[in-house]
């Protein structure tokens, strides 16, 4: 008899896993640049999409098939027998839930290779690590294999998941090389900044959600005092890792950098759940806590790490929070675990299997995975042209302009209908009938010499309502303005970004772009300093230009009358 509460358990369990791909997804493409948030989104849709089917025919039945060979291709859950996992729900409820782990691992790799992969050549590596690469390792420790026959523990995959997702993209960054202006000529590396913290931090928080599913629902089981008890304390130990590892990696950035760094204190917090997801059934709240506090260490100066020193560019960082996290957490599990940790008297023998398990598993995907992806770079191809990767990937490889409804390319225009939907062809002639009056105004104007002046106003957002009132009150009513990015000669606050010097901090401001010939110059300046002086840098510049002519389309009037508001 099946229990319905396990099969419920597990099933809710494979949900919530299932909804960090858009967790991922989300982290990803808000780390970084917008020019390639569609392909970001589409490789993490294809992650899960292609290794459905592939872990369905091949990666279950090596993975959980128990001697059964490739018996399981044309029907795994009929021709293969898994009897020895002595389920208590029935085994389709094992398949999709081990599906979703399956697709984690896979989707890892997605953002230390963004913004400069081949998209169909990501595909094929998507395809061989949830048919091969992840169920061989996966059956070692989770499927009766030799490190589980060990003693190896790895309670929700920070080495079968995590660890094998980290050490592939680690392969993967390094074989397909930076991105275009990562490092400068001496090796220095530069900050890439992500287009999106917003995005980044909703994908966080979708994915600590979600990890109570992919540690909690680990249990398989809802069933007996201890399995409730168990599963309490799991969720206790998941949840206080993941809190103490964000709050170190805040202290350690505001420490190193001058100022609490965003991005990798995100990372910080998955930092945490990774490193307790292979022991978070076997450490007390004060060994979790303990973990997260060196999970907060090892992802900081583990990315600064990789970054500066190994001249490696991982865009989002999964090479440190996935494989380095991963495998610390998995040796920290030999250490604080209750029953057999050295820390509680258990000795070392549980920590030495530990230690294998995880150099075995990195040994086994690094090998393979400079395999795989030499293959695909010598024959198909792993990186997009220069040309490609400037332009960026959405349009490039997906022929979308952008992932945004706001924005439009250069070059397309609304279009705008007439009667019937179509606007007849007309002359420019007919349409803008030229007329060139000379209004007694005009006159005057020329008598006197009056000049036509522009000026482009660069200044602090918060100051436009001022500055706006401050026009309207001197009789300027006419104005282009436009949101920038930009900076002075200060080039900006200092910054750093994931722990490099940011070189230049284009600051948002408003540009504004007044024409005057009624209204002296003097006047808008003055009245421009006076709404928008604060004595501090990055108060704004005003910049004066001579125009030559003005022209009123509708109406055909020039110069000084083109410039005047009809009586």
């Amino acid at each position: 008899m099946f229990s319905s509460v396990d099969t419920i358990w597990v099933l809710v369990g494979a949900a919530l896993v299932f909804f960090m791909q858009a967790g991922f997804a989300m982290v990803e493409a808000g780390f970084t640049r917008a020019k390639n948030a569609g392909n970001i989104v589409m490789k993490n849709l294809m992650d899960f999409c292609i290794g459905t089917p592939v872990f369905w025919l091949l990666g279950f039945g090596l993975m959980f098939g128990a001697g059964n060979g490739l018996i399981g291709w044309l029907d795994p859950l009929v021709r293969a027998d898994y009897s020895f996992l002595n389920l208590s729900f029935p085994l389709p409820a094992y398949l999709i839930f081990q599906t979703v782990f399956c697709a984690t691992a896979a989707t890892i790799v997605s953002g230390a290779m963004a913004e400069r992969t081949k998209f169909s050549s990501y595909c094929v590596y998507s395809l061989i690590i949830s048919a091969v690469i992840y169920p061989v390792s996966g059956h070692w420790i989770w499927g009766g294999g030799w490190l589980a026959q060990l003693g190896f523990h790895d309670f929700a995959g920070s080495t079968a998941v995590h660890m094998v997702g980290g050490v592939a993209a680690l392969i993967g960054a390094k074989i397909l090389g930076p991105r275009l202006g990562k490092y400068d000529k001496d090796g220095k590396p530069r900050a890439i900044l992500g287009h999106s913290l917003t995005l980044g931090a909703l994908g966080v928080f979708i994915l600590w959600f979600c990890w109570f599913g992919f540690n909690g629902c680990s249990t398989v089981s809802m069933t007996g005092d201890d399995v409730l008890t168990s599963a309490g304390n799991i969720f206790v130990t998941t949840n206080l890792a993941a809190a103490v590892a964000t709050v170190t990696t805040m202290i350690i950035t505001w420490v190193r950098y001058k100022r609490p760094d965003v991005s990798m204190t995100l990372n910080g917090t998955l930092a945490g759940l990774v490193a307790i997801t292979a022991g978070c059934d076997m450490v007390s709240p004060f060994g979790a806590a303990v973990i997260g506090i060196i999970a907060g260490f090892v992802v900081v100066f583990g990315i600064e790490f990789i970054d500066q020193k190994l001249k490696i560019d991982d865009p989002v960082g999964a090479i440190g929070v996935h494989g380095l996290c991963g495998c610390a957490g998995t040796l920290l599990t030999g250490l604080f675990a209750l029953d057999s940790g050295v820390l509680y008297g258990g000795g070392f023998r549980f920590f030495g299997i530990q230690v294998l398990g995880v150099v075995s598993v990195i040994a086994w995907v690094a090998v393979t995975m400079i395999v795989v992806f030499t293959v695909i770079k010598k024959t198909m191809g792993l990186r997009v042209s220069k040309e490609e990767e400037t332009l960026g990937l959405d349009i490039m490889e997906h022929g979308l302009a952008s992932s945004y409804a706001d924005f439009m390319p250069a070059g397309s225009i609304p279009n705008v209908l007439g009667a019937g939907g179509i606007v007849p062809p007309v002359s420019p002639a007919a349409a803008v009938p030229v007329v060139r009056p000379m209004g007694s105004g005009a006159k005057e104007a020329a008598e006197n010499g009056t000049k036509i002046t522009k000026l482009v106003i660069v200044f602090k957002q918060s100051r436009f309502e001022a500055f706006k009132a401050a026009m309207n009150e001197i009789g300027v009513t006419g104005m282009t303005v436009t949101q920038v990015l930009g900076c002075g000669m200060q080039k900006g606050a200092n910054e750093f970004y994931r722990g490099v010097p940011v070189e230049m901090t284009l600051l948002p401001k408003i540009k504004v772009e007044i024409v005057v010939c009624k209204v002296p110059v003097e006047a808008v300046v003055a009245a421009a300093k006076s709404a928008l002086y604060t004595g501090h840098f990055g108060d704004g510049k005003i910049f004066i230009y001579d125009i030559e002519n003005v022209v009123k389309v509708r109406t055909g009037e020039e110069g000084y009358d083109a410039l005047q508001d009809e009586e």
